[in-house]
């Protein structure tokens, strides 16, 4: 085994589980993640613990999970860090030169948190505007909120996706130090919305059969959560046509697709200078995209479609005990990205971080974790808690003391709720048992007289939520960093 790899994170931006490899309906083309799929270990039951952007990316930076770091929404990554025992500045501490390329969502834009060389897609649009060219990217007028499809107002290689991929490719092939190792993470912008893919990736599956949207017996107006409720009909997704959703499922495969091939001009820059095989390689999402199920956008919730994520690693083919083309089913999340990378680096996490050593797990070496938490503090609007072991899942919405539980191994799209059933009582006090008791200790504010608090709904017209959205589009494409998702 070498004592230190090269490292390379690969992140997409709202991709779902089943949007990638096996998983995946069978024409969709990831033929460079199925490679480390076949090279590595699958973890399938990944999730984002908080499946918000900024929560999920402190996360990876930090490696503590959204209970640790606290914050439950969107902010300032500052508020939660600095530049100490970040993922880069451990890296950095063991040799490593480190660059962050693409998407990092950091706040303020430019805070670095340990990385020494930072290009992000602000960077882009100023390229974009400063070259003069006549294409200029969301020209289309769709916002990043938006369950819309349409295509890019750009070619392909003036796409962000492909700059990106090329910031990447000019980072391995010219501006690296070759004599320290690298620690590289390439963070695609998309699939998140605006759905705009460019040809040939916007027509390639609008004749494929694309799967429909899923609906719970819980997702009708009448039994659905308030929380999902408010947040739906603020945005309005539960009023999107039917063709409409088709068309914006065929463009988010599309702009997945683009991704994976430009990942394969990373991993050709990589293989040209003799690196590939002994570059450790992960890749994930910060989060899903609900694409229309349950009729739903976006994420935000503990459901499948947001919070279940692809994550792949694969080690160098140099080691030994690689278990390579194997999976892991018990619970990952995005706070064992740094104990796992520090580890491949030859060192150890800081003792602030709690999350887990995922090669050590898939070796046998590490005990598994049983259960994983989730918390989503959406601004108090969309307060949800949850727990899974990967088979049970069981959700509380404080707001009207909402509760769901799902079988995922016997109903993996969630479609019925056993929550309330005799039958289910059993296995739902149980999971709810397990919440509390973890809530205890993670957040005990969502726990009073041993039990988990609930507040009474807030009552408001249909027609007030669906006047009260904010939506965001992007004009000047050299401030782009004032957006949130």
């Amino acid at each position: 085994m070498i004592e230190k790899p090269n490292i390379l994170l690969i992140t997409t931006d709202q991709q779902r589980f089943d949007c990638a490899g096996a998983a995946a309906p069978s024409f969709l083309r990831t033929p460079h993640f199925d490679r480390i799929c076949r090279e590595g270990i699958n973890f399938t039951s990944a999730y984002a613990d908080c499946p918000i952007c900024v929560p999920s990316r402190i996360s990876v930076m930090s490696g503590r999970s959204v209970f640790s770091h606290g914050m439950a929404h969107s902010g300032e990554s500052t508020e939660v860090f600095g530049r100490e025992q970040t993922l880069p500045t451990l890296l950095r501490e063991l040799g490593y030169q480190t660059a962050g390329i693409g998407k990092m969502h950091f706040g303020p834009m430019r805070a670095r948190h340990g990385f020494d060389e930072m290009i992000l897609p602000e960077d882009y649009y100023l390229f974009m505007r400063r070259s003069g060219h006549f294409f200029q990217p969301m020209r289309h007028g769709l916002s990043q909120t938006l369950l819309y499809p349409t295509m890019a107002t750009e070619p392909e290689c003036l796409t962000m996706t492909s700059w990106i991929a090329e910031q990447c490719v000019q980072y391995i092939l010219e501006r690296r130090d070759p004599t320290v190792p690298f620690f590289l993470w390439c963070s695609f912008a998309k699939p998140h919305p605006p759905l705009d893919p460019p040809e040939p990736y916007y027509s390639m599956y609008r004749n494929c059969d694309i799967p429909e949207p899923v609906f719970g017996d819980w997702s009708d107006d009448a039994h659905c959560p308030e929380a999902i409720l408010r947040f739906r009909q603020r945005k309005s997704q539960d009023v999107v046509p039917p063709e409409v959703i088709r068309e914006a499922r065929s463009a988010y495969y599309g702009l997945i697709t683009q991704i994976d091939y430009n990942m394969g001009r990373i991993f050709a820059a990589l293989s040209d200078v003799g690196l590939l095989d002994d570059t450790f390689m992960l890749y994930t999402s910060d989060h899903g995209e609900s694409l229309g199920d349950h009729h739903m956008g976006s994420k935000i919730f503990f459901h499948e479609c947001s919070s279940h994520v692809p994550f792949a690693l694969r080690m160098p083919k140099s080691w030994d005990n690689r278990l390579h083309g194997s999976s892991v089913s018990s619970p990952v999340c995005h706070a064992d990205i740094l104990p796992t990378l520090v580890k491949a680096a030859g060192g150890e996490a800081p003792p602030i971080s709690d999350g887990q050593d995922l090669v050590g797990v898939a070796r046998g070496e590490a005990d598994a974790r049983r259960f994983l938490f989730s918390w989503t503090g959406h601004y108090s609007e969309c307060d949800q808690l949850a727990v899974t072991d990967s088979r049970w899942k069981y959700i509380w919405y404080p707001e009207g003391a909402a509760e769901q539980l799902f079988d995922l191994e016997k109903d993996p799209r969630e479609l019925k709720n056993l929550a309330g059933l005799p039958a289910m009582r059993g296995q739902q006090t149980e999971l709810r048992n397990v919440l509390i008791e973890g809530l205890k200790s993670r957040a005990p504010g969502f726990v009073a007289n041993g039990d988990l608090i609930s507040r009474p709904v807030q009552k408001e017209s249909v027609i007030d939520r669906r006047n009260a959205l904010i939506d965001t589009w992007v004009t000047d494409y050299t401030k782009k960093s004032g957006v949130r998702h």
